[in-house]
């Protein structure tokens, strides 16, 4: 069978216009797929994510025919800026929602559909690529396995899934480190943290020097101070400043062991770094007790002054990021009115090296997904003019809004990093808008093909299906 929608996202980002064309088997197998996006971004030309819409449009999935089409749509609003995987979710929603719609339709579970199709390692992605060590196969075998995925639903409730993908990026990245006469090291970064990333790079610091945690500062500077530094965005600066840092801690080990070697009287490939001190690497280079960090430290204003490490690199590797999200909702056949009353999600981080963090990163998506999905979009009048341009009209989820969100954290190293780093900020915010539309179908029988899902559009599409 084949099935063909228009579908619509009108929120917080560029407002889209989607047609949707997917080909399946009565065994779910996927065998095309086509789409064609209509984006604005405002009044200015270039500002609509087209670019990274029509890569993220199918690439979950394995398919082996493909077409993507776009254009862009210049109007009198001002212009969109990026909000979290700018054009993902638009994408994820189009796609997804036609997958969950051909579903039900075959009486097929959605994740096992998504499990013979989805994209694996040496799958070629629907951007060109081959995809090398990815966790999308995992996050749908977790999703899976979890209790919230056999829990029973009751009246009026229904449950969606979705998959969805970010690229990540690595970009222009500088770091320098200082060794502390007592030890310590300090890091200087130039990616403002907004996710924790200082924290994940001090321990990456400390492991790669073999010092406590707490031995390692990690500093945002200056623009001057460092050489060029993308901002942080593309999910990239644990990755790109944890891997510069990385680099230029083991600059700094490679300069303590020479200080060492000169010290004992060897050649410096005589020397090793382990536990945070240098050792001789075999018999052969004598009986000498290792040196600390902290006595090669104490010293090297003797020894040829300051330890130091600085690394540049345009960031590569970064490695792509999937994930999968399990919504129950609960509507209210009189009202419209849509409760989330649990939600999943699992992700792929590569290696977490702060896990609190990144389950604080997919909560972060996952809310900004549901509010999205059910209240945010901007309200323009037939002049023209915004109509709800405060937050007293423009409704954000607050707590009281969102059930407690289920975390399930998946690790497959990302090989281009050191510690298997791969981005997690993004990613999350993809699957929510086609899971919750998903999960209202399923609680309603009503297919709503525009976002958001507020409640009169969710109580007319109801009204409309009891004719």
């Amino acid at each position: 069978m084949s099935r063909s929608e228009v579908l619509r996202a009108t929120g917080p980002t560029a407002s889209a216009s989607m047609d949707v064309k997917i080909g399946m088997k009565k065994d779910g197998t996927i065998t095309a797929g086509q789409i064609f996006f209509r984006m604005q971004g405002g009044a200015f030309p270039g500002m609509s994510p087209i670019g990274e819409a029509l890569p993220c449009a199918f690439a979950c999935y394995d398919i082996p025919a493909l077409k993507h089409e776009a254009v862009e749509v210049i109007a009198n609003r001002p212009k969109a800026a990026a909000y979290r995987a700018p054009g993902s979710p638009m994408a994820a929603f189009a796609v997804e929602s036609m997958v969950d719609e051909m579903c039900r339709e075959l009486k097929l579970d959605p994740i096992e559909v998504r499990l013979k199709n989805g994209a694996k390692n040496g799958s070629k992605s629907s951007y060109g690529p081959i995809y090398t060590m990815i966790g999308l196969q995992e996050t749908l075998e977790a999703a899976k396995a979890h209790p919230n995925y056999a829990i029973p639903l009751g009246p009026n409730q229904g449950r969606g899934v979705a998959s969805g993908f970010w690229f990540n990026h690595g970009g222009e990245t500088s770091v320098s480190l200082a060794v502390g006469e007592d030890g310590t090291a300090t890091v200087m970064i130039g990616t403002p943290d907004i996710g924790g990333s200082r924290a994940s790079i001090g321990l990456m610091v400390a492991e790669t020097l073999g010092i406590p945690y707490e031995d390692v500062r990690v500093n945002v500077v200056e623009t001057g101070a460092l050489g060029v530094n993308e901002p942080t965005h593309g999910s990239r600066a644990t990755f790109a400043s944890g891997k510069a840092a990385v680099e230029a801690a083991r600059q700094a080990i490679a300069e303590m062991c020479r200080r060492a070697a000169a010290d004992w009287g060897i050649d410096a490939d005589a020397v090793e770094w382990k536990d945070g001190a240098a050792h001789p690497a075999g018999p052969n280079a004598g009986k000498h007790p290792p040196m600390t960090i902290g006595e090669i430290g104490a010293k090297m204003g003797s020894t040829g002054g300051p330890i130091s490490g600085h690394h540049e690199v345009t960031a590569g590797g970064y490695g792509a990021s999937f994930g999968t999200h399990v919504v129950d909702v609960e509507v209210d056949p009189e009202t419209g009115r849509t409760t989330v009353i649990r939600y999943l999600v699992v992700q792929d981080a590569g290696t977490a090296i702060h896990p609190a963090y990144v389950e604080g990163q997919y909560q972060g998506g996952a809310a900004q997904g549901i509010g999205w999905a059910l209240n945010e979009e901007y309200v323009y009048g037939t002049d023209g003019r915004l109509q709800n341009p405060v937050f007293l009209d423009y409704r954000i989820p607050v707590a009281s809004d969102l059930p407690m969100i289920d975390t399930v954290i998946i690790e497959v190293p990302n090989p281009g990093h050191p510690y298997g780093v791969r981005g997690v900020g993004e990613t999350g915010i993809t699957p929510p808008l086609p899971a919750i539309a998903a999960a209202i179908a399923g609680a309603t029988g009503a297919r709503i093909r525009s976002l958001p899902c507020t409640p009169p559009k969710v109580l007319a599409a109801i009204k409309a299906l009891r004719g």
